[in-house]
């Protein structure tokens, strides 16, 4: 309950209280000074949030500056949120502390949670109704772009990136509560959601064809290097399968073999229907007669059939498909 609403309930409580001892109507000169009190009430209260607000950005800013920045400002949080606000001893935290040193130091964290800090700053900012969307999508991309780069060093901490920012331990140390802004992923590592709800709307134009192809493309190659690593699709040895070709080790995973099976072609296939939609009749025809051919065997290859007919022919209403027999 925030603060506002603690005052009202009081006030509604103590507006009880009173009726109970005698029914009296409200004159116009007590709605005025309620109002007034109301509006100066939630002025104060709001005043209270900027501040926090502020607050709270100016040390997420700081600590995003470099991977041990982060860590330290990762520690201090953990300090107050799970120790300072439970009222427990010094004591406790260091002896936390030290029964955590293995995964404090594991490789990788300091710079997962810098990652987790970047993404929860832009979230604050995506809630302002004055957000530049094309500045925090050009910031959006840049973690995602990290994120593929690195997804080797990254890998043991999926959990965290895929965790809401508004739900980590940097939130919980400044009170920052549920946070809601429209088509925005709350993870960092949400890289699909990511680009529908931010990186891919902005290209959907006939103008920007080039660069709504490159973005998709640009996906697809960054999904299947976080997959490749994030499900054991390098054989669990530092480099990725196409550089050990001919080793034992280079073989896939089968949830990384079933993604490139299964799931590339569906996203292909999807970025060919975007490009369709968005002015590349032409050229994206083409490439989906060609896709079909080639993967004629993948499980959605009828309903790929049936889409692309109704692209074609938009007007006509195709008869059913009938069920194949078992």
């Amino acid at each position: 309950m925030t603060r506002i609403m603690k005052l009202l309930a009081v006030f509604v409580g103590s507006l009880c209280a009173a009726s109970s001892v005698r029914a009296e109507t409200l004159s116009s000169a007590d709605r005025e000074a309620l109002l007034e009190k109301l509006t100066a009430l939630r002025e104060n209260a709001d005043s209270t949030v900027d501040k926090r607000y502020r607050m709270a950005m100016a040390a997420y800013n700081a600590a995003a500056g470099s991977d041990e920045a982060a860590m330290e400002f990762h520690l201090k949080c953990i300090e107050k949120v799970n120790f300072e606000d439970q009222q427990k001893k010094n004591s406790d935290f260091r002896e936390w502390k030290r029964k955590e040193a293995p995964k404090l130091s594991a490789p990788g964290l300091g710079m997962a949670l810098r990652l987790q800090l970047r993404w929860l700053i832009l979230t604050l900012r995506a809630t302002s109704e004055k957000a530049d969307r094309d500045v925090l999508a050009s910031s959006a991309r840049e973690i995602v772009d990290a994120i593929s780069q690195d997804a080797e060093k990254l890998k043991d901490h999926q959990q965290l990136l895929n965790q809401p920012v508004t739900g980590s331990v940097f939130a919980g140390a400044y009170d920052i509560g549920e946070v809601k802004v429209e088509k925005w992923p709350l993870a960092p590592a949400q890289i699909g959601q990511i680009y529908e709800q931010i990186l891919l709307p902005p290209l959907r134009a006939p103008s920007r064809l080039e660069s709504l192809r490159s973005a998709w493309i640009r996906r697809i190659q960054q999904e299947m290097a976080i997959r490749e690593f994030w499900t054991g699709g390098a054989g669990g040895g530092g480099e990725p399968a196409s550089k050990r070709i001919g080793m034992a080790s280079a073989m896939r995973s089968p949830e990384y073999e079933r993604f490139i099976i299964e799931a590339v072609p569906a996203l292909q296939w999807q970025m060919e229907m975007d490009l369709f939609k968005n002015g590349d009749q032409r050229g994206a025809a083409l490439r989906m007669l060609s896709h079909l051919e080639k993967h004629i065997n993948h499980k959605s290859v009828r309903d790929w059939g049936t889409e692309f007919a109704k692209l074609l022919n938009p007007e006509k209403k195709l008869p059913e498909t009938p069920a194949a027999a078992e």
